[in-house]
């Protein structure tokens, strides 16, 4: 649609003054002293709702960022949905759609007996869970499921594809495993998967970390958006700026090459919380 296309670059032009995200971005980058050197925008329709005199269309913005930060530049991608009113060949009401980070169950995982289960050692393939990442990143792998909040799923299949074993299946509250068509909470719950890598003692397991600088590509980062308990996110490590802070992939807002903190998404509350944890044994 030209008029889509059109409102997007004069809304970059004026620096995004009806986009909370792109001030938060813009300030985030700021922070770290990262230039944009050019930014790309498409649009792809994904639902129409048709009124009398106008139309209501929700689209995907697909943004990809050229980033520069001292003699390093990289390519921040980002799937943005949004929402507008079209009437009288206009674009009215023009917002982003709020996206849900939430997926039950909250409850912890029940801890297995671990001298009923064989101690499974496993060498972790960081460049593998990496190299699934970039692969899946926009995309999504048809031998899984595809959840509506999908992030914990795609870090799962990463871990997956690194090697991690699977255990505990049928019981869903133990362990951390995919077959055919069912799975553990821990696979695709972020809360669950938060809690089985912090109380995983064989096989998957992640060891907790103070700082981000102190993981490394493959890692995983957990992220309590209200600071009330319930994880409600998580990402993988796939880069690190020169600063050494990580640059990670995430779905459900599927992102690429994305700074770790998140302060420049709509989830983002001043009482965040993250966990940090080192993969492998």
């Amino acid at each position: 649609m030209e008029p889509l296309k059109k409102f997007w670059i004069e809304l970059i032009k004026s620096g995004g003054a009806e986009s909370e995200w792109w001030k938060r971005k813009k300030d985030l980058l700021a922070r770290r002293d990262v230039s944009v050197v050019r930014v790309n925008g498409r649009g792809y329709i994904f639902h129409r709702i048709r009124y009398d005199q106008s139309e209501k269309i929700y689209y995907q913005l697909h943004l990809s960022m050229l980033l520069k930060q001292g003699d390093y530049f990289y390519l921040e991608e980002e799937i943005v949905p949004y929402q507008f009113r079209w009437e009288d060949g206009k674009i009215e009401e023009h917002r982003p759609v709020e996206v849900s980070w939430s997926n039950e169950p909250y409850e912890k995982l029940e801890l297995e007996n671990e001298q009923s289960d064989r101690a499974m050692r496993f060498s972790y393939d960081r460049l593998a869970a990496v190299q699934y990442a970039e692969r899946w990143w926009n995309s999504y792998n048809p031998a899984y499921r595809t959840f509506e909040v999908d992030c914990t799923n795609y870090v799962s299949q990463c871990l997956r594809a690194g090697g991690a074993p699977m255990r505990g299946t049928p019981n869903r509250n133990q362990g951390w495993w995919y077959q055919q068509d069912n799975w553990s909470y821990s696979w695709a719950v972020a809360h669950s998967l938060r809690w089985f890598l912090s109380g995983s003692t064989h096989g998957l397991k992640g060891t907790e970390v103070d700082s981000p600088e102190e993981l490394s590509l493959g890692d995983i980062i957990c992220y309590d958006f209200e600071g009330d308990g319930r994880w409600n996110h998580n990402t993988i490590v796939v880069a690190k700026d020169i600063d050494g802070m990580p640059l990670v992939n995430a779905h459900t807002q599927n992102s690429r090459l994305r700074y770790w903190s998140y302060e420049d998404s709509s989830a983002w509350t001043p009482n965040i919380a993250y966990k940090f944890f080192r993969i492998g044994e």
